[in-house]
């Protein structure tokens, strides 16, 4: 074809340009609808086109690649809970909670197999797993945990809860609760802002975790009463190990008591400013397993600093922790077996509670 002007010729071709791109893009589109027709709705029609595509031609995929490379896959729930990086023995319980947690509540019945749990006489006394408290005392009961508030303190000096295997793997978060001042503590307990710019964690003393069961339970965790100033490596390091070591544990064995707080004693430095709240230098942990005729128990103290140290380095009597705290742990224990519990030597309390 010839053109006498160059400008007509160019206004040609730029008009079959348009035209031609003007068609592609007419069949892009009626392509894209067909191919979503043809996928029944669905929204990954390239993917599943694609899909198609390599099996016609005869490429084969690793289904484990594909389905982590596919952008419409739900992503798999984290694994939060690991337990005692120092402790090698504890690697059974750790793959335990591991796969009870992947598993979620489909899991739980599996964990139920086997011989129930058989109550001793005591167990079934009112406010048998509290410490040994006054009349006068500020007892607050929570659905999940019941504490003892210290006023001269602005927090706990025990927090006492039994510990259920399936409360640990329900599907509450914590993601969006906040710190709020507890509504039952007749004084006003401590609040969140007292603890802004301290540069110490506000550190649960009966863990979020421990109550997965129920959005409530949880959401009660995050009272002011139940929070302690904990140095940050304290809180997110070996604090949290023994929390979840206690959960491993209390899912072996299908439930535990524990007691949990701070030693508090005059003269500790405090943060707040509103409130005037104690920092302790140590906190402990008490647990009692029962499972009539069985029955053992064990307590750690560990000083608020981080540390690298094993677990079973923490584990000190039950006498040691009442001597520090004032406390009387589990009173409703006969006599005889509440002295033999708390005077049992660190070196069997390990043996019986890590080699199980």
């Amino acid at each position: 074809m010839f053109f006498r002007s160059p400008f007509r010729a160019r206004r040609y071709f730029r008009s079959g340009f348009r035209l031609r791109n003007n068609t592609l893009i007419l069949l892009l589109i009626f392509f894209l609808i067909g191919l979503f027709l043809h996928y029944g709705g669905r929204t990954e029609p390239v993917v599943a086109f694609w899909n198609d595509l390599k099996s016609l031609v005869g490429l084969k995929s690793d289904r484990r690649a594909s389905e982590s490379a596919n952008p419409y896959r739900a992503p798999e729930p984290k694994q939060e809970v690991e337990v005692d990086h120092t402790d090698t023995e504890a690697s059974d319980d750790r793959s335990m909670l591991e796969k009870a947690k992947s598993n979620g509540k489909a899991n739980r019945a599996e964990l139920r197999v086997g011989e129930e749990k058989k109550l001793f006489d005591f167990e079934k006394l009112v406010d048998f797993t509290l410490p040994a408290f006054g009349p006068t005392d500020a007892i607050i009961r929570h659905d999940g945990y019941t504490l003892r508030y210290r006023e001269e303190y602005e927090q706990a000096d025990w927090v006492s809860y039994p510990l259920l295997e399936n409360e640990i793997l329900g599907d509450a978060e914590r993601k969006n609760e906040q710190f709020q001042p507890d509504p039952m503590i007749e004084t006003g307990s401590a609040i969140s802002s007292d603890y802004s710019r301290s540069g110490y964690d506000r550190g649960h003393l009966a863990p979020a975790g421990d109550f997965k069961f129920s959005q409530q339970m949880m959401r009660q965790t995050f009272y002011m009463s139940n929070i302690s100033p904990q140095k940050p490596e304290f809180n997110r390091g070996v604090w949290k190990s023994l929390e979840e070591q206690v959960r491993t544990w209390a899912l072996r064995d299908k439930g535990l008591y524990v007691v949990t707080g701070p030693v508090l004693r005059p003269g500790l430095p405090t943060i707040g400013k509103k409130n005037r709240i104690a920092v302790p230098e140590y906190y402990y942990k008490v647990i009692l397993y029962c499972n009539n005729p069985d029955i053992r128990m064990i307590a750690f103290l560990l000083k608020n600093e981080e540390s690298t140290r094993s677990l079973k380095q923490f584990v000190v009597t039950v006498d040691e922790v009442e001597k520090r705290t004032g406390i009387d742990f589990f009173p409703k224990l006969p006599d005889q077996l509440e002295q033999q519990l708390e005077s049992t030597r660190p070196s069997i309390m390990i043996e019986n509670w890590f080699r199980l």
